[in-house]
This record gives C-alpha cells, sequence and structure tokens, in this order.
C-alpha cells in the first residue's frame, strides 16, 4: 500500500473514532464530589474528594474536570513521593489509572484532568487549607471529553452539592483582653459555688493549684513575679456580643482589606467569647448590623442556652461563620432596634466609638443590661 493509501486509512480511522466517542459522549460516566468533612474551623485541613465512574465498555481517552473556587481553598500539593495526585480504585475487570496532573489556574479556577478506562472508578483526593471564614459552594463543574486525537470533543455540566462551612477560627486567652474585667455582667452573688471564668475582680499573687489560665501575664511582667486573676461570682449571666461591620461611623462604601481585617479579628473574638460562655453551661448569643450569606436582615441570636450544649455551639458557629461583611443597617439604628433587651450582659464591638453609639450604650442601660464597648485596633 502506497503513502496516499496509509494517509487515507488513517484518516478514515480517525473520523470513525471520533465518530464513535462523540456518540458515546458522557453516556454512562457520572461525577461526584464532595468534601469529607462539611464544616471546619480557619485554618484547618480538609479533604475533597472526586470520584469519577465509567459504566460503558467504551473508555474515556480524555476528561477535563473544571469548577470556579474561592482562592481562600489553598489545594497543597503532596510530595514528590506522593505525587499531586490520589489514588485508584478500579472496578470490574479493567483497571485504570489517575495519570494526569491536577492544576490551578490564577486561584480561581480548579482543573483534574482524567483517563477512565471500561468499566473503571477512580478516585483522587486533594487536601484543602481553609485559609478564611466563610460558607463555600464548589458543586457545580463543567466537564469536557474528547476523542483520541482531538478531532471533537462534547461538553456537560453538573452540580454536585459540594460545600463547606469553614468557622472562624479561635483566639488564644491573650488575645482575649476584655476592655473591663467586668463585662460579663456586674451582679455578684457571693454565695454561688462557681466563680464566673469572665468576671474578673483582680488580681493576686500565685498560689499553688491555681490554674495556668488565670495566671495575668501583663501583671506577672509588671510585678516581677507570678500573679493571677481572681474572679467574682454572678447569678445566670447572658451575654450578647453585638458587632458593628461599619469601619467608621459614615461608611457607605465596601471596606478595604485592612477594615475587613479589622471586623474579621472581632469575629474571632466574638465566636471565642460565645464558645466559653456556652461551654461554662451559661447563655449567649450574637448580633451583627450585616446579615448572613443568603439573607438581606441583621443577624439577630438572642441568648440562650439550648437543650444540648453541642446545638447551641453549632448554631453560633454557623451563623458566625456565614456572617458577611456588608453593613445592613447603620449602627445606631441597629441598636435602637434592640433598645427592648433587658438583664444582659453585652458587648460591643466596633472599629470606632462615637457620640451617637454611647447615646444607646446608656439607652440599653437604662434598660437594665451592663454594657461594654471595645474598640477593635
Amino acid at each position: 500500500m502506497d503513502a496516499l493509501g496509509l494517509g487515507a486509512s488513517a484518516l478514515l480511522l480517525g473520523v470513525l473514532q471520533s465518530i464513535v466517542f462523540r456518540k458515546a459522549g458522557p453516556a454512562g460516566l457520572t461525577y461526584s464530589r464532595s468534601f469529607i468533612r462539611s464544616h471546619a474551623f480557619e485554618g484547618e485541613m480538609v479533604e475533597l474528594v472526586e470520584v469519577i465512574r465509567n459504566a460503558k465498555i467504551l473508555p474515556v481517552p480524555w476528561l477535563r474536570i473544571e469548577s470556579r473556587m474561592s482562592p481562600t481553598l489553598v489545594f497543597i500539593k503532596k510530595n514528590a513521593e506522593g505525587g499531586l495526585a490520589g489514588s485508584s480504585e478500579p472496578t470490574g475487570s479493567n483497571e485504570s489509572s489517575d495519570g494526569a496532573e491536577r492544576e490551578i489556574e490564577g486561584d480561581q479556577y480548579h482543573r483534574s484532568s482524567f483517563y477512565a478506562g471500561a468499566f473503571a472508578r477512580i478516585t483522587r483526593r486533594h487536601r484543602v487549607k481553609l485559609t478564611r471564614r466563610g460558607y463555600y459552594q464548589v458543586g457545580s463543574v463543567a466537564m469536557t471529553g474528547g476523542d483520541l486525537f482531538g478531532l471533537s470533543q462534547w461538553t456537560k455540566s453538573a452540580e454536585t452539592g459540594a460545600a463547606v462551612t469553614v468557622y472562624p477560627a479561635l483566639l488564644d486567652e491573650s488575645e482575649i483582653d476584655a476592655p473591663s474585667s467586668r463585662w460579663q455582667g456586674d451582679l455578684t452573688v457571693k454565695r454561688w459555688i462557681v466563680s464566673d471564668p469572665f468576671l474578673v475582680s483582680g488580681i493576686r499573687p500565685y498560689q499553688a493549684g491555681d490554674a495556668r489560665r488565670d495566671v495575668h501575664w501583663a501583671a506577672t511582667a509588671r510585678m516581677g513575679m507570678l500573679q493571677v486573676k481572681t474572679h467574682d461570682y454572678t447569678a445566670d449571666p447572658r451575654l450578647l456580643v453585638i458587632l458593628n461591620v461599619q469601619a467608621k461611623e459614615n461608611q457607605w462604601t465596601d471596606l478595604m482589606g485592612y477594615e475587613q481585617e479589622r471586623i474579621e479579628f472581632g469575629i474571632r473574638l466574638a465566636a471565642t467569647l460565645i464558645m466559653k460562655s456556652l461551654a461554662a453551661g451559661l447563655e449567649a448569643g450574637f448580633c451583627a448590623n450585616a446579615p448572613v450569606f443568603g439573607e438581606t436582615a441583621p443577624l439577630v441570636v438572642e441568648p440562650r442556652r439550648a437543650q444540648g450544649q453541642a446545638e447551641a455551639v453549632l448554631d453560633a458557629l454557623d451563623a458566625l461563620a456565614r456572617l458577611t461583611i456588608k453593613r445592613a443597617r447603620s449602627f445606631p439604628t441597629f441598636l435602637d432596634d434592640l433598645g427592648h433587651m433587658t438583664g444582659m450582659d453585652i458587648l460591643i464591638l466596633s472599629c470606632y466609638d462615637s457620640g451617637l453609639i454611647q447615646e444607646r450604650v446608656n439607652a440599653l442601660r437604662a434598660m437594665g443590661n451592663s454594657v461594654a464597648v471595645r474598640v477593635l485596633g
């Protein structure tokens, strides 16, 4: 057979295989994606698992999965021995390998490439670092496949429902530094059995048996000897943390990055204080003049002690994770809306203080609340 005949035969075979693979398309092909954990704390690692199943006898020469993701979901490459991809789990009599690479383009798109043999199942596992609080949906994907020589291709979109809720990171004891030693309430009860861990009445020299968490490091450095905090006793305190998402009083536009970081610190501080209160069996709640993801009204979670402590903890963390840093109402007006509350131990977290805020603080105190303001520096 001469060269012309060979060329014609090759062209014919190429066209035929293109027609076959195009007609087969995504038939018998399924793709799923999910996070091993649906929620985790800021800074933690989670595993994202992709599973491809090819239920037909015809292999898929190449398959590309693309999806847009937040750049705060950082994919961690494995070392040289582990490679970039995860594992391959073949089913039936035909094995397949996951030899393609995984890449991130512009910190916005996640792309995975596969070869799927006949009746094959491929599982790939990616380690993802959660670098920022929030609620992330990564379920929508675009699938593209084609023939051996790239003469034809098909596309298909799919929704996997993959999502992860990232809780705010909890702060260390040294980072809390409340503005007043009595912000948790000012009603002392001397005959109470257990002291309030938040109600600091003073300091004294360290004694054998004192808890390490009660060490007052600033006073220790100042006095040259180990000092610890002393606590008062309260009558069933009800903590309400109120967050102001405005950077300044006349804030109308979106916040700059450094301004948002101050608000994020306030969210972490609120989460830490609420978790500590709930863990101690106290009532705790959270409010902000901003909505949660998918809502428009300001967030209001009044202090409560749920039947199960775990339920209250998860509800509070979920609300803090989904909070958007976008003003839904001016802060003084928002405080007016809370003016009916009474018997609360209120801590206001704000990037600034003002006369308008102090007017509302006085009104809240007149309703029988104890109120303190911490300016987020």
